[in-house]
């Protein structure tokens, strides 16, 4: 297997999940793109201390970080929180009893997060030093030492 042929899809997996994650965030205190209290269910916002729309704000800040720290290149960590961020995004939304093609759609999203973190594990588009990094992790390296 030559690793340098998924480097652009890497990219792209990086890019796209990234720029997502942070746009998504952003309108959560804008509601552009959705009026997006209207998509927390019923059951969490009984339960929540805080309205829904605040609660929404809360999850626009985590969102932005999850995205900037993706963009940023901590794409291993960052693609492990999107994925399991997105899959509870969807079981969110099917306890609403609507949106069932959105959570259909969070969860192909949460895996190709997770493919990120992944390929990032593997040493795929990784600098040099992460991929030494990614070695180790998976064994197959010796660690370096200064």
């Amino acid at each position: 297997m030559n690793p340098e042929r998924l480097t652009t899809p890497w990219w792209a997996l990086r890019a796209g999940i990234g720029a997502t994650a942070f746009l998504a965030g952003l309108d959560k205190f804008f509601n552009l793109l959705a009026d997006w209290p209207a998509y927390l269910s019923p059951l969490a916002a009984q339960v929540l201390p805080m309205s829904a729309s605040s609660f929404m704000h809360l999850v626009g800040v985590i969102e932005m970080v999850v995205g900037a720290a993706i963009l940023a290149g901590l794409t291993r960590l960052g693609g492990y929180v999107a994925a399991a961020w997105l899959v509870g995004i969807a079981l969110n939304l099917v306890t609403t009893g609507h949106y069932y093609d959105i959570a259909v759609r969070d969860i192909a999203m949460a895996i190709a997060a997770f493919t990120l973190a992944r390929l990032t594990e593997a040493g795929v588009g990784a600098t040099a030093a992460s991929a030494r990094e990614a070695a180790v992790l998976a064994g197959r390296g010796r660690r370096i030492t200064a």
